[in-house]
């Protein structure tokens, strides 16, 4: 997981996303202070600067206010996948990806980032945070079926695309949740240069080698454009 995605939105829904992020960096940044029992709608309310009113009006309950922030990196993810190139291999693919995001990334990706990350450690001990964290790994399985589908050039109906969609999300969740942890626990940084080599593994290791190599015929031997 790393970095963020905003999603161009016209008018009033690019506001509510807006005003959705901001309450959810301050309802995971209570949740990790003082712990989800502690956190009341009207202390995130007053962390906003909004109403308690206007809480409820964008989320059903305090757990979901950290849906938005722990989606932000899955998305970046999913975003990254669909830049993925038919003549390069999984691996290249994320080591250029990653590269990009370090050296550019801005301050606020950066932040809302080891925020989520600490958030998809604390949801192990808190099963109504892990729920925030399923929704929004259940929610990038749709568009991550669309760019399995295309990368081997199926309907993204047939069964094949299914079987190895649900296998690439799963390995994706559970790098996704290692990191954290050992994140939190300082073995690791959020940025993690090795990130992209886990990642490729565990989809390559998931789906039996069906996802990670160049696609056929593509013409593979190029140097990928966005490498250092």
């Amino acid at each position: 997981m790393t970095g963020t995605l905003t999603q161009h939105r016209p008018g009033g829904g690019l506001r509510r996303d807006r005003v959705r992020l901001d309450i959810s960096r301050e309802a995971s940044r209570l949740f990790l202070e003082q712990g989800l029992a502690a956190t009341g709608g009207d202390q995130i309310a007053r962390a906003v600067g909004v109403s308690t009113r206007t809480i409820w009006r964008h989320f059903r309950s305090k757990e979901s206010c950290a849906e938005p922030v722990v989606a932000q990196g899955i998305r970046w993810e999913m975003a990254s996948l669909r830049r993925w190139q038919p003549q390069h291999s999984l691996e290249d693919h994320l080591a250029a990806e990653f590269t990009r995001y370090a050296r550019h990334a801005p301050a606020v990706e950066r932040a809302d980032h080891e925020l989520a990350v600490r958030i998809v450690a604390l949801a192990e001990k808190e099963p109504a945070l892990r729920t925030a964290w399923l929704m929004a790994c259940h929610q990038a399985e749709a568009e991550l079926a669309e760019i399995i589908s295309a990368r081997l050039d199926m309907p993204v109906g047939a069964p094949e695309v299914q079987l190895l969609t649900a296998a690439a999300a799963g390995a994706i969740r559970v790098v996704n949740e290692e990191m954290a942890d050992v994140t939190l626990r300082g073995v690791k940084t959020p940025h993690d240069p090795h990130m992209h080599v886990l990642l490729s593994r565990a989809v390559r290791n998931a789906t039996g080698g069906a996802i990670g190599d160049p696609v056929a015929g593509s013409g593979s031997a190029g140097r990928h454009a966005d490498s250092p």
